[in-house]
C-alpha cells in the first residue's frame, strides 16, 4: 500500500502507522508539527520502514489539504489508502460554556474532516480507486448527555462516509468508517476508563483488517458492536433517564 495518515504521529493513529511501516507499506505522515512528524518517521524506519515520508498539514487548515495529498503522492509514488485519524475531544460540559472550543471541535471533527476525505476521494477516484478511511466513533450512535456535541460530529461523519460507501464503491473507492469505543490514548487521558477499553496497539490490528478486507464499518475493540446494538434498541424514554 501507498499510505497518507493523517493524524499518525499519536495514539490509534501511531499504532497504525507502524502497522503499515513494519509490514513495508509505503508511508507518509500527515500532520501540524513537522518536529513531532520527523520523530514519527525516525521511529517507523527504527522499526523496518523502508519508504516513510512527512508532510506538515493542520486539520484546522482546510486549505492545505490538496496541497498535503499532493505533496504525499508526490514522495511515495502515488496513493491507494487514505487514512485519517485526527481529531478533538472535549468534555460536554466545557463545550457548553467555551463557544469557541465547541465551534473548533465541530470544524475538525466534522466540516473539516469531510473537506479532507472530499480531498482524498477526488485523488483517489482519478488513479483508479482505493482506500478511505476515517475514524468515526460509537458516540454517534445515539444523542447521549454525556457527548451531546462531540456525538453529534461523529454521528455527521458516520452517515457521510455510509453515503460514500453507497455511491462510489462500484467506481473503486473502497470507504472504511472506524468506530472506536473508549480508547486509551492521550486523547482521554484524565478520564475514567469504562469496561471494554481498548489498547491502542489492539485497535490499530482490527482497523488494518478492516482496510486490508475493505470492510465499510468496524467497530474497536470488537465487543462496542454488540454494546451499540443494545444501545441504538433503547427506546428514547430510557435514554432520557439514564447518564449513559
Amino acid at each position: 500500500m501507498k499510505v497518507a495518515l493523517l493524524g499518525g504521529t499519536r495514539g490509534m493513529g501511531r499504532s497504525l502507522a507502524r502497522l503499515f511501516a513494519e509490514r513495508g507499506d509505503a508511508v507518509c505522515l500527515l500532520g501540524r508539527d513537522p518536529a513531532e512528524l520527523e520523530r514519527s518517521a525516525e521511529d517507523l524506519r527504527a522499526r523496518g520502514g523502508k519508504q516513510v515520508g512527512t508532510v506538515p498539514c493542520d486539520l484546522l487548515k482546510p486549505e492545505g489539504f490538496g496541497p498535503a495529498l499532493d505533496a504525499a503522492s508526490g514522495q511515495l509514488g502515488g496513493l491507494n489508502t487514505v487514512v485519517i485519524t485526527a481529531g478533538m475531544f472535549a468534555g460536554q460540559e466545557e463545550l457548553e460554556n467555551d463557544g469557541a472550543l465547541a465551534e473548533r471541535l465541530l470544524r475538525a471533527n466534522f466540516t473539516n474532516t469531510v473537506v479532507f476525505c472530499e480531498e482524498a476521494r477526488r485523488r483517489l477516484l482519478a488513479g483508479g480507486g482505493g482506500t478511505l478511511c476515517a475514524f468515526s466513533s460509537v458516540a454517534g450512535e445515539r444523542g447521549r448527555k454525556p457527548v451531546v456535541i462531540y456525538g453529534a460530529t461523529k454521528a455527521g461523519l458516520s452517515a457521510y462516509l455510509e453515503g460514500l460507501d453507497h455511491k462510489f464503491r462500484a467506481a473503486g473507492l473502497r470507504t472504511v468508517c472506524v468506530k472506536p469505543g473508549f480508547v486509551k490514548t492521550g486523547m482521554t487521558a484524565g478520564l475514567k476508563p469504562p469496561p471494554f477499553a481498548g489498547e491502542p496497539d489492539a485497535v490499530a490490528r482490527r482497523v488494518l483488517g478492516a482496510i486490508d478486507r475493505g470492510k465499510p464499518v468496524v467497530y474497536a475493540p470488537g465487543i462496542w458492536a454488540l454494546i451499540m446494538l443494545v444501545i441504538r434498541s433503547l427506546p428514547r424514554t430510557v435514554m432520557r433517564k439514564i447518564g449513559f
